[in-house]
C-alpha cells in the first residue's frame, strides 16, 4: 500500500517522506557543526565540504576491511576534527585568512580522499554497519542526533563553553579576561568538522556508497539549516539554537522532496543545487522584504 501527502501538484510518497527526514537527521548534525564555526566561533569555515566525504570515506574503507562500524564512525569522527584542526592551525599560526585556508584544506581534502577510498567511489552493499541491527534508520539516526544535542547543549554552557561563545563574540575583550582565542577556534573548528565527518559517516551506511564529491554543496545544507532554523525559533539560547539547526535541517530536506516531486515544474535530480540556494536565498530575502513592505 502507498501513502501520498499531496499540497498543490506536489506529491510525496512515505518513503520518501521518511527518507527526508532521515537525510534532515544527518544534516541537522552539519547544521549544528555549522553553527559552532559561523555563529558561536564567528569563522567562515568551508572544510565542511571536504570533512563530509572524508568522513564517508574513512568510515567505508574501514568496514570494507572488516573493521566493526562503530569503531569505523569513530575514527571518522577523529579524521574530521583533524582536517578541521589543520584549518584553523594554518590561520592560528601561520596568519592566513581563515576563508581561504579552509578553502585550502578543502582543496586537498578532495585528492586525500581519493587517497583513501582508491577510487572515486565505493560501495557498501552486503557490508555489516551500524543500521544493519538497528531496530530502524529513523530511529536510530534520531537517538544519535539527540545524544549530540544533549552533549553539545551541556558543553556550550560549561566554563569552556561560555569562553568560547565570548572568544567569537569579541576576542579582544575575551583576551583581556584572559581567554585564549587562538586554542578556542582550534577546539571549536576540530569538533566541528568531526560532527560533519560524523554525517559523512552515518550517510554512507545508510545510503550504502561513499563518493568523492557527495560533500560539494554541504555548507550550503549547514547553513540553511541554520538559517531556516533562525527562522523559526526566535528564542534566544545556546539549546534553541541547536534545535532550530535540527528542525531547519529536516525542513530543509522535505522542501526538496516537495520540489523534486512537483509536477508540471520540470525539475529533477540534477537541479538539487539549484534548488537548495534558491531555498537559502528565499530564507534570507522574505524576511527583508516583509520588512520594507511593513515600514511601506
Amino acid at each position: 500500500m502507498v501513502f501520498y501527502i499531496t499540497q498543490g501538484t506536489a506529491i510525496v510518497n512515505l518513503i520518501q517522506f521518511l527518507g527526508a527526514i532521515e537525510m534532515g537527521l544527518i544534516f541537522g548534525l552539519i547544521g549544528m557543526a555549522v553553527y559552532l564555526t559561523f555563529r558561536v566561533s564567528d569563522f567562515p569555515d568551508l572544510t565542511v565540504d571536504g570533512s563530509y566525504p572524508l568522513g564517508a570515506a574513512v568510515a567505508s574503507v574501514l568496514i570494507i576491511n572488516g573493521h566493526n562500524p562503530l569503531l569505523a564512525t569513530f575514527i571518522a569522527m577523529l579524521a574530521g576534527g583533524l582536517a578541521g584542526l589543520f584549518t584553523a592551525y594554518l590561520h592560528v599560526r601561520w596568519k592566513i585568512l581563515g576563508l581561504l585556508a579552509s578553502i585550502l584544506t578543502m582543496t586537498a581534502l578532495y585528492s586525500i580522499n581519493l587517497r583513501i577510498m582508491g577510487r572515486p567511489n565505493i560501495a557498501l552493499l552486503g557490508e555489516n554497519t551500524l543500521f544493519n541491527n538497528a531496530i530502524s534508520p529513523l530511529i536510530l539516526l534520531a537517538g544519535i542526533v539527540i545524544l549530540v544535542f544533549i552533549l553539545l547543549s551541556y558543553l556550550l554552557n560549561t566554563q569552556w563553553g561560555l569562553g568560547l561563545r565570548a572568544s567569537g563574540m569579541n576576542s579582544r575583550v575575551s583576551q583581556a579576561y584572559g581567554i585564549n582565542v587562538k586554542y578556542m577556534q582550534l577546539y571549536s573548528l576540530g569538533l566541528s568538522n568531526s560532527l560533519v565527518a560524523l554525517a559523512g559517516a552515518l550517510f554512507a551506511q545508510l545510503n550504502l556508497f561513499a563518493d568523492v564529491s557527495m560533500g560539494v554543496g554541504t555548507i550550503i545544507n549547514g547553513l540553511a539549516a541554520v538559517i531556516i532554523g533562525e527562522t523559526l525559533i526566535k528564542m534566544r539560547g545556546v539549546m534553541f539554537a541547536l534545535a532550530a539547526c535540527i528542525l531547519g535541517a529536516i525542513i530543509y530536506r522535505f522542501a526538496i522532496a516537495l520540489a523534486l516531486n512537483a509536477q508540471g515544474i520540470g525539475l529533477n535530480a540534477a537541479d538539487l543545487n539549484l534548488i537548495a540556494s534558491a531555498i537559502v536565498i528565499a530564507t534570507l530575502v522574505l524576511p527583508k522584504l516583509k520588512n520594507e513592505l511593513l515600514r511601506k
